[in-house]
């Protein structure tokens, strides 16, 4: 009995038991995984995390009124006391105004890209899964708005519209509508064709169905890296609107708006005078490189 003890104990596993297949990761914690490894992905979402939080809760974070002015405290140095960042030309806190000014600058990033990725997702979408006339009917009217260049269109609609936050947010819309469209559209297209595709058309799932379950979860991912780098682009465009007073309105603190009231006094404090513009491209290139990370990670081949 000891004898057939030791030798069970002793006896190797079978070979159909060492071949067992170890599971492997999901699609998502490997995306995880490499976005941790990645430093440049990590240190730019940690300043744009901080950059919202502090718009978020500007309230709590300064004391300073962004719209009380002081013509004897005008366009201090800065580290004055008191004004760690200086004042502005009408005397204002820059701090304040810098962070409040987030606010409004974040929103005509975020707001038309979240419109542009609804509307142009569901456009492109149901042109790539439909294909056929709509297809042509809906890429031929967006072809139409590729003749303009972005800057020039969000001019004109905005001019046509405007002055104002929400024009603004209007007319970047239906800039960055059509992009996504395109890129929905090229994306639902490759994925249609594809095997699983094909047998749950064949076991009689409807259209519905196989959108929500065999489509959205393929094509969302990419849609949703490509509208992260328009979000750089927004906040650029929004600013330019402001700056040239076809979007926010003074006294308003918004990025853009401040670099154009600032811009006569870049030979008396230019620090101060380029506050705005660095918000502006710390912003812009943090959403770049963070959406640059995020497709690198996403292209896993499991």
């Amino acid at each position: 009995m000891a004898d057939t003890t030791a030798s069970l104990i002793s006896t190797p596993a079978s070979p159909a038991a060492a071949e067992l297949p170890v599971k492997s990761r999901s699609y998502w914690a490997t995306v995880a995984g490499r976005v941790r490894r990645d430093p440049v992905t990590l240190a730019c979402g940690g300043i744009l995390a901080a950059i919202f939080l502090a718009a978020i809760f500007a309230p709590w974070i300064v004391e300073a009124d962004p719209y009380k002015t002081s013509m004897l405290r005008r366009l201090q140095a800065v580290g004055s006391p008191g004004y760690l960042l200086g004042t502005d030309e009408l005397g204002r806190d820059m701090i304040a105004r810098l962070i409040y000014g987030g606010r409004v600058s974040l929103m005509m990033g975020t707001w038309p890209v979240l419109n542009a990725l609804i509307i142009g997702g569901f456009l492109g979408i149901t042109a790539g899964f439909v294909g056929g006339k709509t297809n042509m009917l809906i890429m031929r009217t967006v072809d139409v708005f590729y003749a303009f260049p972005s800057v020039l269109l969000a001019i004109a609609i905005s001019g046509a519209l405007g002055a104002g936050l929400m024009n603004s947010i209007v007319a970047l819309t239906i800039v960055f509508t059509p992009p996504i469209t395109r890129v929905s559209e090229s994306v639902t297209t490759s994925v249609r064709n594809l095997d699983f595709v094909e047998a749950a058309r064949a076991s009689g799932a409807r259209s519905f169905t196989i959108i929500r379950v065999h489509i959205l979860g393929n094509v969302l991912g990419p849609i949703f890296i490509y509208a992260t780098g328009l979000v750089s682009v927004a906040i650029i465009l929004a600013s330019g609107l402001s700056f040239l007073g076809l979007g926010v309105k003074p006294p308003e603190p918004e990025w853009g708006l401040m670099l154009n009231t600032l811009r006569q006094s870049i030979w008396v404090n230019p620090v101060v005078a380029a506050l705005p513009g660095a918000m502006i491209f710390m912003t812009s290139i943090c959403f770049n490189l963070m959406s640059d990370g995020l497709r690198s990670a996403m292209d896993v081949k499991l």
